[in-house]
């Protein structure tokens, strides 16, 4: 072994503490980017897969009732390669021990019962028998809920009618990846599921024989799916149909889409932050390592050692820090990828996991690490590469001071003797305590960063379940039923009041954009469902406008005046002009909404509901229950109050990992800069500390000199992190945002002061470790230091 290969491991096992902090927050930053990148590829290459394998569709399309003649004219549009109609309508389920009212949305199976598209993927039991009139399959996450297993039976009201249905067996489809049903805001398996039953069971359940009111595409892989999709909205429109649509807006995909997009977002923004920590640190390690071994340099050089190997010696020396920390965080963020892609085959209803971090992964944040640790290397190791033997063997020349106006205020205000110190020191090294200010200001900025996330699902919470949404249950009717029904839906058992609004599906326009979108429609003055303004206020919708979410508004680059083009989908298909009445928040999905009767008007009918909205008596729930089972009209039925429990108990379990989780790394990242500094600072300042000892400070005097100076980096630090912080947070949620949801941007007080008591508490501790070597120091070896 050489001798500069025995110094290097010697000086790494001498700087132990101080490489293992500088190699856990490179860690962190490799485990973030480990993490997202195997997450983002298990994600992708499993949904991929699942969708090759059972034949996930391209487009998808709804109407009212199209005649089976029609398939020859879809199937001929150019670039269709598969056209499979089905049936498709929410039915209510009575299951066995269980109170509650039940809703399953019912697909039909082809008639040789092997669909061509979206294939379910058996888990046990079998496919119902084509010509059977009382079986069905169901989605296995909604059997396991409910404790159902082939051969079991519930009761579902078909068609108005009441009948008993065997499972003959459990699946999973590539369509229902993320099962959630219509107007919830997550999955619930134990009340919503998915039936499979036979085609001719499906046609005289919902009278459809000879017809279908659903359909799925399978193109070819050089269509032009918009192409696609007007052919077929203009074959669908004079049997009502409602808009066909692409894999981007189908719901699933929807969803497992935007968490990919999520943790691409995360790969890009977080693990940077680390990596130019460690630059910062490696370079300050490195500088003081260089400054304190220059007699050895100009010996090294003496005895014939070149510049070159000189230079590659202290670049190893970062190598290895980095080694360790890449090391560290493969380990940990393989093992946190697999953990976490697990839980997310099991949220997002996969029947496998394809689990496997590319070797690219390792090669780019290996890379990574080793680059942010060679970059803040580089300036201090080609510096003692190009000094020259001599200079390097002599000390090096004293700074040189002089008074200037911070001395004269300093002299001023008559501070004391150690404070003087403190402040001279930060004066002394400006780029220096500018870096670790801005070290330490990170730790802050990702604590402020992360934290936003659990007040803006408060946020979304309190919009979404206290002032939007106030109802304890909604009903749901397909199709809409009269207005004059709704004395009737007040009438059931433990309703205390009951709102009714109607839902249409429609495509707004404004120029060349367009967006379909559902239009909400309610009268004014509506209590349980509302319409929420940017600061909190229900307001009414105009008579003759629209009220448009502030996403909505911003695709369509609509600002109110502005005139849309509303074309109603279902019905008469007709397209009116209306105005851009205003905007209004609204953060999970993508609203427009219209006054009740000009709604009507405009499609010539009498007042009608989709949707009816309920004040409920929980004790009289058992009954209501019961009575709804029985109803033929009703096509769904979600219990608000359920799921605001369930939402919430969700999210707070979510967001005390998180927390835990980035309070972790802020710590990590705050002991790094903050210890490393204060190690530096000991060793530039032994004899000076020592002095004072002599001079009789007192033990409590010297370390105040010696943690004063971190600690008022720390402080300095704050107003720089919440800056970042903020730009960080906004950053995630523009990152995190969708159709489906928004993530809005609320940065409270309190998060801003939890991050600043996080870092300053471990800046303190971090500074207190070090200061511990103060009680050490052999005060007569110290002053024979050569300066």
């Amino acid at each position: 072994m050489e001798a500069l290969d025995r110094k290097l491991l010697r000086d790494f096992r001498r700087l132990w503490a101080q490489a293992a902090a500088i190699a856990l927050v490179l860690a962190c930053g490799v485990a973030i980017l480990m993490t997202s990148f195997g997450m983002y590829g298990a994600l992708e290459e499993t949904r991929d897969a699942y969708y090759e394998r059972n034949r996930f569709a391209d487009v998808f399309a709804g109407a009212n009732r199209v005649p089976d003649s029609l398939l020859t004219d879809i199937r001929a549009i150019p670039g269709v390669r598969e056209a499979e109609p089905r049936v498709v309508e929410h039915v209510i389920l009575d299951l066995p021990a269980r109170v509650e009212t039940v809703t399953a949305r019912a697909i039909s199976l082809p008639e040789d019962g092997a669909p061509l598209l979206n294939r379910p993927l058996l888990r046990t039991g079998r496919l119902p028998d084509p010509a059977a009139t009382a079986e069905v399959a169901v989605n296995a996450p909604f059997a396991q809920a409910n404790g159902l297993r082939p051969g079991d039976s519930f009761l579902a009201n078909l068609g108005g009618q009441q009948r008993r249905l065997s499972v003959t067996g459990t699946v999973l489809s590539p369509e229902f990846i993320y099962t959630i049903g219509p107007g919830a805001l997550m999955p619930d398996n134990e009340t919503f599921g998915i039936l499979w039953m036979p085609a001719r069971m499906a046609d005289a359940a919902f009278d459809m024989d000879g017809a279908f009111n659903d359909i799925a595409l399978k193109l070819d892989p050089a269509a032009q799916q918009p192409a696609v999709i007007d052919r077929l909205d203009a074959l669908l429109e004079p049997y009502g149909g409602l808009g066909a649509y692409g894999r981007d807006r189908q719901t699933s995909h929807s969803f497992v889409d935007a968490e990919i997009e999520q943790l691409r977002a995360t790969a890009l923004i977080l693990p940077p932050i680390f990596f130019g920590i460690t630059a910062f640190l490696v370079g300050m390690v490195i500088g003081r390592i260089i400054a304190l071994e220059r007699s050895e340099i100009g010996l090294l050089k003496a005895i014939g050692y070149s510049d070159v190997e000189i230079c590659l010696h202290y670049l190893m020396l970062a190598a290895l820090i980095a080694l360790v920390g890449a090391v560290l965080g493969w380990g940990v963020g393989t093992w946190l990828s697999r953990a976490l892609a697990r839980l997310y085959a099991q949220f997002f209803d996969f029947p496998y996991l394809i689990y496997r971090v590319a070797w690219d992964a390792y090669v780019i944040s290996g890379v990574l690490a080793l680059l942010s640790a060679a970059l803040g290397a580089a300036r201090s190791a080609l510096r003692a590469a190009a000094m020259p033997p001599a200079v390097a063997m002599a000390p090096p020349a004293p700074p040189r001071f002089k008074r200037t106006w911070f001395d004269r205020l300093l002299a001023a205000m008559r501070l004391s003797q150690p404070v003087m110190m403190i402040l001279r020191s930060l004066m002394r090294w400006p780029l220096r305590s500018a870096l670790t200010t801005l070290g330490l200001s990170l730790a802050v900025a990702v604590l402020v960063a992360s934290g936003f996330f659990s007040d803006a699902l408060d946020k979304i919470v309190n919009s979404a379940f206290y002032q939007s949404n106030r109802q304890d249950a909604i009903l749901l009717f397909e199709p809409d039923i009269p207005e004059t029904a709704l004395p009737q839906v007040a009438n059931l058992p433990g309703v205390l009041r009951a709102e009714g609004q109607q839902g249409q599906a429609a495509i707004l326009r404004h120029g060349h954009l367009e967006k379909d979108a559902a239009i909400e429609a309610r009268r004014p003055g509506a209590d349980l469902s509302r319409v929420i303004d940017g600061v909190g206020r229900a307001v009414d919708v105009p008579r003759d406008g629209l009220l448009l979410s502030e996403r909505l508004a911003m695709q369509l680059e609509a600002a109110p005046g502005d005139i849309l083009q509303v074309e109603f989908l279902g019905g008469r298909g007709e397209t009116h002009a209306l105005p851009v009445a205003g905007v209004v928040t609204r953060y999970i999905g993508l609203g427009a909404y219209m006054d009740f009767e000009t709604l009507n008007r405009l499609k010539r009918q009498a007042p009608r509901i989709s949707v009816a909205n309920l004040l409920v008596d929980d004790a009289l729930l058992p009954e209501l229950h019961a009575t709804l089972k029985e109803t033929p009209e009703l096509s769904g039925l979600i219990m608000l109050s359920d799921m605001r429990r369930s939402f919430e108990e969700t999210i707070r379990e979510n967001v005390v990992v998180m927390t835990t989780v980035y309070i972790s790394i802020a710590v990590l990242i705050t002991v790094g800069v903050a210890y490393n500094g204060a190690r530096i600072q000991l060793s530039e300042r032994a004899r000076e500390l020592a002095s004072l000892r002599i001079l009789g400070f007192t033990r409590g005097e010297v370390s105040f000199v010696l943690m004063g100076e971190t600690m008022v980096l720390a402080i300095l630090a704050q107003p720089l992190g919440w800056g970042l912080g903020a730009l960080i947070a906004q950053a995630l949620a523009s990152g995190s945002t969708s159709d489906l949801y928004a993530v809005p941007l609320v940065l409270e007080p309190a998060g801003f002061a939890r991050a600043s008591l996080v870092v300053l508490a471990a800046s303190f501790v971090s500074s207190l470790v070090v200061r511990r070597r103060l009680d050490k120091l052999n005060l007569v070896e110290v002053m024979k230091t050569r300066e």
